[in-house]
């Protein structure tokens, strides 16, 4: 090879890359490394020996093993001797990282890191704090594993006594500590019962270990967010709470003791002693703890007696008797908590626990085929310290601090428990006043054995509120809480008839009548308040019309022709106008009817609820006949609605608990809340035109010597309901009388006529439930100073006004009807209209053969024939017990 071409030797010391860091350190205002410098420490004088020969090195990988790279990036030889003094290395040396100090036992923030380095923990760190977290988990667990101990469940169930008080202070009564329980063995428990429960509540109960972790992670979450716990416990967990009965706080800490004590339980107590404890020491409602007491409470016989359907029943009470009991319980939720509710609820919950016992080969199918129905039950009251009202009393106020819970702090469960001393708002002379004069009544006049045909299944139902306070001071709930227990005060269905109309009344002295020119929402803006001359046609199977004067027509296009009670016209002919006053007094349904169509039926209603009826009890307003009572508000509310106008407009709810204290002291005091649902003005001429209903009206069997009374009768059609409403200005009272089914395996109540009831051709509100009201009212003010009513000022303009003579009715009427309900709920402007001829053979059954006169429409008369929309027809024959009732709600929803 030629020499040319030979390669050149590498340069000695470092080559290039050297040169390189040479320039880049004399760039750097450091002296340049003299030509041919290795790069070694002898280099810069630094590797010399003791007697200053310098010291040889190896290759240039020694060199480069030799060299360091400071913070900013430039290499630089290593001095040993430096290193060794703890010096700088060199010149240019950075700074460095201090030294992990050993004495620390725990390296954060990190030592010999930077920046964010530092707050990252190392590998070993984590670990150990890890295992010391677990470490620490078992301990608690053991120290709590430990501690608890396993509950006795025979010491369960030991409820105390709640005191109930009258008005005066006086006792009532002393109920709920009774301890309906009695322990048997697992032998005397059909094995169905145990296979139900376990079905439904926890197929792997022989399995598990007794606790379910998903179930307590999402109570501690629920109760760690302020809810209340879930189910989805074990049957071990909630045998365990059954035994703890004396803790029922929703604490996380108590929540955790229960998880010891199920953990200890399912690993030291056989399952069969835990699943006896569990059917021994559960609440099945009706007070009876244990499956002993509630086969006897339920079904009247003993625990080892029952079926399988009846197991299944019972399983579904574990879920919670308020909402399973067939029963009902609407004196705690009166709308959802109704008998019809209940029961379907109650088969539901039957059914699926029957599929699951035949799904996990518990039941045979042909067995489960056997019960598809409900097991027939007896009533469910057993205490006869609550016979007469006083149980009806009691669930009155149970009811109302249940209802209110977040501002009493008694919940259903707390109230069982008991230990509570509860101040009612009842009189006690006023209680015994009420349910005397029903009886009087009754005994005087319903005969059912004389009448098979038509005096069974009367009921009355009756409440007494204090306007000025809204306190509840009497009720007649019916003829005893031991054998008939549905509060007839609280819930009926029972449709109002007439005594809607001041409701109607009130809205027309409030927002008054649309302008009827035109149709514009500006036109519908521009309203007169009517006053009580204001004029309105009384005509008999009268052609209803919108505001604006077009006929109304359902969706069908079917006009509305209204009729009044007896088929007859009432006002001055040709017109028939008849003013508001007089039209009360007769309770003229055609001139009501289009007075409610002229203000707005959405307005009659908003009337209503301001007086302080539940909007729940109120059927759908978009028809005509919602002004003349198809809705079935409570007589509580009744009451308590009218005396609003006796307050002069003050809506106060009715309530029935004044207070209530415990061992801890007073925990609820009740404070009365007032509204001003009407103007005074409004409220006073309202009361000043019922009175005129008293007075020369339809309502004269009302009349007290020496007071001045105003109210209003009602009758509905079929004359299935009568009622009056009547207030003083110390004491509103609504009584009512209606005819039900009530035998107890009728779930769907049918409501019946009264023709012929009590010996009477029909009954009327100014008959039975008027002489009833002035019995009660008579006793209820004896011994108290009369008042009058405010004197009325001047409202509103004369609507209608033309010159006529004073209005004169065609015929003596002792009473009306509310309309048979209403064609569909819908409303259409078309014109022309068919004549009331081709109307009345079309849409209904024009002859009337109860009355023995045409009935026209025949809303509103006295005979049955008119066929009813499906929405009222709901109101009106079957609300028993489907009604959303009461005291809460008032009627259906």
């Amino acid at each position: 090879m030629s020499e040319h071409r030979r390669k050149p030797p590498p340069p000695q010391g470092g080559g290039r890359a050297a040169a390189r860091r040479g320039q880049s350190g004399a760039s750097s205002g450091r002296r340049a490394a003299p030509r041919g410098a290795t790069g070694s420490p002898a280099d810069y004088g630094l590797g010399l020996g003791a007697g200053g020969e310098e010291q040889s090195h190896g290759s240039r990988a020694d060199a480069r093993r030799g060299s360091q790279r400071d913070p900013g990036g430039r290499r630089r030889a290593a001095d040993p001797a430096a290193g060794r003094r703890g010096a700088p290395a060199g010149p240019g040396r950075g700074r460095g990282r201090p030294a992990p100090d050993s004495k620390r036992l725990i390296d954060y923030p990190r030592a010999g890191k930077d920046g964010w380095q530092r707050w990252v923990p190392s590998w070993k760190l984590v670990t150990g704090l890890f295992v010391g977290f677990v470490g620490s988990l078992v301990a608690v667990a053991g120290i709590g594993y430990a501690m608890v101990g396993i509950p006795d469940v025979a010491k369960t169930a030991t409820a105390q006594n709640n005191v109930y008080y009258w008005k005066d202070g006086s006792q009532m009564v002393a109920t709920g500590g009774e301890t309906n329980r009695q322990n048997i063995d697992l032998s005397q428990i059909p094995e169905e019962m145990r296979w139900a429960v376990i079905s439904q509540e926890n197929k792997t109960f022989y399995d598990d270990s007794g606790i379910d972790p998903k179930g307590i992670a999402r109570a501690v979450f629920n109760m760690a967010r302020g809810g209340q716990t879930q189910g989805g416990s074990t049957i071990t967990q909630q045998y365990v709470k059954n035994a703890m009965l004396n803790d029922q706080s929703q604490t996380i800490s108590r929540k955790f003791k229960e998880i010891f004590v199920s953990i200890k339980v399912g690993a030291e107590v056989d399952k069969d002693q835990i699943m006896a404890g569990y059917l021994n020491s559960a609440y099945y409602g009706r007070n009876a703890y244990g499956i002993q007491a509630a086969a006897r409470a339920y079904f009247n016989k003993d625990a080892i007696k029952l079926n399988p359907g009846e197991c299944a029943f019972l399983a579904a009470m574990l879920k919670g008797a308020t909402y399973y009991d067939p029963a009902g319980a609407s004196s705690v939720d009166p709308v959802g908590a109704t008998p019809a509710a209940n029961s379907k609820r109650a088969l539901l919950q039957m059914q699926d626990t029957l599929d699951k016992m035949v799904e996990y080969g518990h039941l045979q199918a042909s067995v489960r085929a056997q019960y598809m129905k409900l097991p027939s039950w007896q009533n469910p009251r057993s205490n006869t310290d609550l016979k007469g009202q006083v149980g009806y009393l009691v669930d009155l106020a149970n009811g109302y601090l249940v209802t209110n819970s977040k501002k009493t702090g008694i919940t259903q469960d707390l109230l069982q428990q008991g230990g509570y001393s509860i101040y009612t708002t009842f009189d006690k002379t006023k209680v015994k006043a009420l349910n005397e004069a029903v009886a009087k009544v009754q005994k005087a006049n319903i005969k059912p054995k004389l009448r098979p045909d038509t005096d069974t299944h009367v009921q009355f139902g009756g409440a007494s509120v204090e306007p000025d306070t809204g306190a509840i001071r009497a009720i007649y709930g019916g003829e005893d809480a031991t054998k008939h227990f549905t509060d007839n005060a609280d819930q009926t269905g029972a449709q109002v008839g007439s005594t809607f109309k001041p409701f109607v009344l009130a809205a027309a002295m409030t927002w008054g009548v649309r302008d009827p020119d035109g149709g514009s929402s500006q036109a519908q803006d521009e309203r007169t308040i009517v006053s009580p001359k204001s004029l309105f046609s009384g005509k008999n199977k009268l052609k209803i019309e919108n505001y604006d004067g077009s006929v109304w027509k359902n969706e069908k296009g079917e006009e509305w022709l209204q009729t009044n009670d007896g088929n007859i016209s009432l006002g001055s002919p040709p017109n028939f106008k008849i003013d508001l006053r007089e039209a009360m007094r007769e309770s003229v349904n055609s001139a009501f009817v289009q007075l409610g169509m002229d203000v707005g039926l959405d307005k009659v209603k908003e009337s209503a609820v301001s007086a302080g009826l539940k909007e729940s009890s109120l059927t759908n307003s978009g028809f005509p006949s919602f002004s003349i009572g198809i809705s079935d508000p409570s007589a509580i509310r009744m009451a308590g609605a009218y005396g609003t106008f006796a307050a002069s407009g003050k809506q106060r709810d009715p309530y029935s608990v004044e207070r209530v204290t415990s061992e801890k002291g007073q925990i609820f005091t009740h404070e009365t809340e007032t509204k001003q649902a009407f103007t005074s003005k409004v409220a006073d001429n309202v009361t000043d035109i019922l009175k005129t209903v008293v007075e020369k009206g339809t309502g004269t069997n009302a009349q007290l010597p020496g007071r001045e009374v105003a109210g209003k009768t009602g009758t509905t059609d079929g004359n299935k309901s009568a009622w009056f409403v009547g207030y003083t200005p110390q004491l509103s009272t609504a009584v009512t009388m209606f005819r039900y089914d009530d035998d107890e395996s009728n779930k769907n109540r049918t409501f019946l006529k009264m023709f012929g009831t009590g010996g009477q051709e029909k009954i009327h509100g100014a008959s039975f439930p008027a002489q009833i009201w002035h019995d009660y009212m008579a006793e209820a003010l004896k011994g108290t100073k009369a008042e009058d009513f405010p004197e009325p000022q001047p409202i509103g303009e004369v609507v209608n006004a033309e010159p006529s003579p004073t209005p004169t009715p065609s015929a003596v009427e002792t009473e009306e009807e509310s309309p048979s309900p209403s064609p569909s709920p819908s409303r259409t402007r078309v014109e022309p209209s068919p004549s009331a001829s081709e109307t009345c053979s079309n849409f209904f059954d024009c002859n009337d053969n109860t009355a023995g006169t045409s009935n026209g429409n025949g809303n509103g008369g006295s005979g049955d024939n008119s066929p009813s929309p499906s929405a009222t027809e709901s109101n009106s024959d079957t609300r028993g017990n489907t009604s959303n009732g009461g005291f809460f709600g008032g009627g259906s929803g």
